[in-house]
């Protein structure tokens, strides 16, 4: 019998449940850069069945959570400076996009909203786990919001990645507690006073401080 530590996964759709346990580990770093995630080893710890597996791990792999060359196993990937530099850029281009798109309509998407709130609550209480994920919310509901189908797949393709930087080099526990939230504040308020040029340049210092804060730690975990 494998020693392998089983993993429950809660009854919604199995591959469904599936990805979200795994995407957690990886952004957790339950699971390191480097680490190799097959199909079998998902079989193993999990118990479902091989489909299932293959079609979580190409998931991972579209998200960029997991990398795999041709005919290669999937592995957690390892991100060179270079890549998050070109991370950010990607970022910066389809939600430079997005809030300027809502800011031309004077109009904040209520999930965004929402996810603000989410954040401020989170930094509050100091959840690094909440503010992660509320933090990924608002920016997603800020390019989900634009109704640009070609917009959000665009951006949902790095999402991964962004989460990855996050979690793997713990960023947000080295900006102030309160600089997040007021940054994002920033950006909405820009947003609903019909002000393209400010929206497009209040995201843009929100995540040129967010790729400096990742690239000073980056540096520092690779030393």
């Amino acid at each position: 019998m494998s020693n392998r530590q089983a993993f429950a996964l809660a009854p919604a759709s199995l591959t469904d449940a599936l990805y979200e346990s795994v995407r957690r580990r990886i952004i957790n770093e339950e699971l390191k850069p480097g680490e190799k995630v097959t199909e079998a080893r998902l079989t193993s710890e999990y118990g479902v069945a091989r489909p299932t597996a293959k079609a979580c791990v190409e998931r991972l792999v579209v998200v960029g959570l997991l990398r795999r060359s041709a005919h290669k196993t999937a592995v957690v990937p390892e991100l060179s400076q270079r890549d998050i530099v070109d991370l950010f850029l990607s970022r910066e281009t389809v939600e430079s996009a997005a809030v300027r798109i809502l800011a031309r309509e004077a109009r904040v998407p209520e999930p965004a909203s929402r996810a603000q709130r989410a954040l401020e609550t989170a930094t509050s209480g100091g959840n690094y786990e909440e503010i992660v994920a509320a933090d990924i919310a608002f920016h997603a509901a800020l390019v989900r919001g634009t109704a640009s189908e070609r917009l959000s797949r665009m951006h949902e393709l790095i999402l991964g990645e962004v989460e990855l930087t996050m979690g793997l080099f713990s960023a947000h526990k080295a900006a102030s507690r309160e600089s997040i939230p007021a940054e994002h504040a920033a950006i909405l308020a820009a947003i609903l006073a019909g002000d393209e040029d400010a929206a497009g340049a209040r995201l843009s210092e929100h995540l040129h401080a967010a790729r400096t804060r990742v690239l000073a730690l980056a540096s520092n975990s690779q030393s």
